[in-house]
């Protein structure tokens, strides 16, 4: 996956700190024995994934085609270009 940029977004980024976030809050307050801001938690991280996709919507995502771009790339024998 490191070789495919996979991830490597304004948009994976903020998603998944966002959900993080939520992720923490939720065991936070499971630990506490707090239902409701277990929820709130839960919702936290929901709120990252939407967020997410609307930034990737935006166009701060990886493109759709970039990992056949990236295979397209390694089928190449080194030096030749087309």
């Amino acid at each position: 996956m490191a070789g495919s940029s996979h991830g490597h977004t304004p948009a994976a980024w903020t998603g998944v700190t966002i959900a993080f976030i939520g992720f923490c809050v939720s065991g936070a307050f499971m630990v506490l024995a707090q239902p409701a801001g277990f929820w709130a938690g839960m919702g936290v991280v929901v709120l990252g994934g939407v967020i997410g996709w609307i930034m990737r919507g935006m166009g701060l995502g990886q493109p759709k085609n970039a990992h056949q771009e990236l295979i397209e790339q390694q089928r190449e024998p080194a030096g030749v270009e087309s």
